[in-house]
């Protein structure tokens, strides 16, 4: 009895040219994707609960629903090289490693730069250089490792950069009015969710409170 042909699950699952050390290494980077979910925002939703972050990945959450929308619609096929790679089941245009890390670097990048200090700035452009670092090096990847033509790292390039830009301009102007009324909802006070944005510095804010909370608990205690 003939059995279907095998799938693998590629979330994890990058092939390179043995003996490739770049290859390797670009292998790694092209996964940064999904550290910033799994490891990012997963975590910080966890335990930070904070409505920007919420936000920040539902748009990215929209902007790979558009890229797979595009994707089935146009249909462009990847490389050839996507035969070796067990890619050619997929479509390849636009990039969604591209638009996903352009659409990162670029929402960081406003976020940052929204109410900036002049002692922040150094640490702050560091910062968002190994953003865009990542995501330069991260299209490069997808070239060099045969999954796409450079055509399609582009467009995912460019639509993760309006996608971003557009979706900041959305949260932080329309949205951000009702930041409040969701803290202050059914569903905000059930899940603790809250923005921190008005804090000068959510670290020490954060910090005095533990302290006073921990001093308060030792006078009880006396």
């Amino acid at each position: 009895m003939a059995h279907p042909p095998l799938k693998a699950v590629t979330l994890t699952h990058v092939r390179y040219q043995k003996g490739d050390q770049l290859g390797h290494f670009l292998a790694w980077v092209s996964l940064v994707p999904v550290f910033i979910s799994l490891g990012g925002f997963a975590s910080h939703l966890l335990f930070r609960r904070e409505l920007q972050g919420l936000f920040f990945a539902v748009g990215l959450l929209i902007s790979q629903f558009i890229n797979e929308l595009i994707k089935t619609s146009v249909q462009q096929a990847r490389p050839a090289t996507c035969a070796l790679l067990e890619m050619c089941d997929s479509h390849g245009w636009p990039s969604s490693h591209s638009q996903y890390m352009f659409f990162f670097a670029t929402y960081v990048t406003l976020l940052t730069s929204k109410g900036l200090r002049f002692r922040e700035i150094l640490s702050r452009w560091v910062a968002t250089s190994v953003m865009w670092s990542l995501a330069v090096l991260t299209l490069f990847s997808r070239v060099y490792l045969g999954y796409h033509t450079e055509i399609q790292v582009y467009a995912g390039a460019a639509l993760g950069l309006v996608l971003g830009a557009l979706w900041f301009w959305v949260v932080n102007f329309v949205i951000f009015d009702y930041f409040p009324a969701i803290e202050e909802s059914k569903f905000g006070r059930m899940f603790y969710l809250k923005d921190t944005s008005h804090i000068e510095n959510v670290f020490k804010f954060e910090y005095d409170n533990a302290r006073a909370a921990r001093e308060k608990v030792a006078s009880k205690s006396d």
